[in-house]
């Protein structure tokens, strides 16, 4: 049984970070950003969770 989560994010939730806000203090792990805009999808480097753009999400370029 695997624990890495799949995310769903929209282009609200950007620029994206993992650790979410949502994880527990506890089992979290160093803040890293992560790409999602260029392919839709990304995961972390950390803990494997997986964040996929919404489709049909339109993401602007963050400055």
């Amino acid at each position: 049984m695997s624990d890495v989560k799949e995310i769903e994010v929209s282009a609200k939730d950007l620029p994206l970070h993992c650790p979410t806000p949502e994880v527990a203090l506890w089992s979290s792990h160093p803040r890293v950003f992560l790409d999602v805009a260029e392919t839709g999808h990304v995961a972390c480097p950390y803990c494997g969770t997986k964040y996929k753009l919404k489709a049909g999400e339109i993401v602007g370029h963050h400055h």
